[in-house]
């Protein structure tokens, strides 16, 4: 399996010693990949869980609002991020397998910010929810993703 060429993932002891914010700048650096085409910021990273932003600009809907696949894009790259850094990558990856979201409020503009928490962890899948809000606080979409953890061969 082949892994993405920027893919810089921590240690075991950066983990436990990174503070949020300094592990959700490394997960930033991933260049090419639908999280940084539609503008997602990770903010806080763990092993339990991850915040991250996304601009509504550039991610609207021909109405005008925020398109709901984005939000499930962002719930999906928190939820595999999250997966991801409970794994050992050099013999593990994590891949969402269900996603499923509600979307409860309408976005026209600012950021969304997305809070991730893992539900269950197992040793062949995660399942994360995931809160999205608008910049006033106020719940725009509710999510569910379940990864499944693939051993590489390695």
């Amino acid at each position: 399996m082949t892994l993405h060429p920027d893919l810089l993932f921590p240690t075991a002891h950066e983990l436990d010693t990174l503070t949020p914010e300094a592990l959700a700048g490394r997960m930033n650096a991933l260049q090419g990949t639908l999280g940084a085409r539609i503008g997602i910021e990770f903010l806080q990273a763990g092993r339990e869980r991850l915040v991250a932003r996304m601009p509504v600009e550039g991610n609207r809907q021909p109405a005008g609002r925020l398109h709901g696949g984005a939000n499930l894009a962002l719930a999906e790259e928190l939820a595999s991020v999250g997966s991801w850094l409970n794994l050992d990558p050099a013999r593990q990856v994590a891949v969402g397998v269900d996603l499923s979201g509600t979307h409860v409020r309408g976005v026209t503009d600012g950021w969304v910010t997305g809070e991730a928490t893992l539900a269950y962890r197992g040793r062949s899948m995660m399942v994360w929810t995931v809160e999205i809000r608008d910049d006033r606080g106020r719940v725009t979409s509710l999510a569910r993703c379940t990864c499944n953890v693939i051993a590489t061969g390695a």
